[in-house]
């Protein structure tokens, strides 16, 4: 029986099918990484996702300057998922402190994340940039299921602003609002069975008291985590485990 515990080693994700008996070059990222950070050899073994589920173990074949071969082996039937399907909506930060939320809401489980600018975003975006900016937060959500084991991928979804997603997102999930302007606790604004989830969270300044108003007209509960306000990158991490630690899979 394949273990489900994560893999020690180097994992790939490939944008490509995958099926046992292939023989395929790495792209020449994946290849550098494998060759010549890693320096691996011929013989030498390492593990494949393509996103669509399991993982697949896969053999070096030949190592040939720049370019590194594999075989793909069986398919090993092995998910990592929470039980929560969680959204993150998130208040878009400056610099690191974005790629940094990204990184730790997908190791703790999150489904998709939804980036929204808001009245106190610092980031200021035009169609262009903020779709050059999504293309890197999805290689950072990619970078993130590389290391901690999980075979299927975020997806990180057009950048929008906090008043079209209210309009139009969140389906019949749970709603919730971390604010720091409440007195509810997430453990008593979370109804259990609660397998989908939407949060959100604001960037550095937070969200507006007329954003939060919005968001409750849209049926979204404030909660908050403690005495203590948090910092943006802090607080998508902080929630998430809690979340894990109540309903998911703590």
């Amino acid at each position: 029986m394949p273990s489900d515990r994560p893999v020690r080693g180097l994992r790939l994700y490939l944008d490509t099918p995958l099926r046992e008996g292939l023989r395929l070059e790495l792209p020449a990222e994946a290849a550098h990484h494998a060759g010549r950070v890693l320096r691996l050899r011929e013989g030498e073994e390492l593990r494949l996702f393509d996103g669509r589920g399991g993982e697949y173990p896969a053999t070096i074949e030949a190592i040939v300057r720049a370019r590194v071969t594999v075989s793909v082996g069986a398919q090993r039937d092995i998910e990592r998922e929470s039980p929560l399907g969680i959204t993150l909506v998130q208040g878009i930060s400056s610099g690191e402190r974005m790629d940094l939320t990204i990184q730790k809401a997908v190791e703790l489980g999150v489904k998709a994340l939804q980036p929204v600018l808001s009245e106190k975003s610092i980031v200021r975006l035009d169609a262009e940039r903020a779709q050059v900016k999504c293309a890197h937060w999805q290689r950072v959500a990619i970078a993130a299921c590389e290391q901690c084991g999980r075979n299927r991928i975020p997806e990180v979804l057009p950048v929008r602003t906090l008043g079209e997603w209210c309009r139009t997102g969140g389906g019949a999930a749970l709603r919730l609002l971390l604010s720091p302007r409440t007195q509810t606790r997430l453990r008593e604004a979370l109804v259990l069975p609660a397998p989908e989830i939407v949060l959100a969270i604001g960037p550095e300044a937070g969200f507006s008291a007329d954003e939060e108003a919005m968001l409750h007209a849209a049926g979204y509960v404030a909660v908050r985590l403690g005495p203590r306000v948090l910092r943006t990158e802090t607080a998508a991490p902080a929630v998430l485990a809690a979340l894990n630690a109540l309903a998911g899979d703590f």
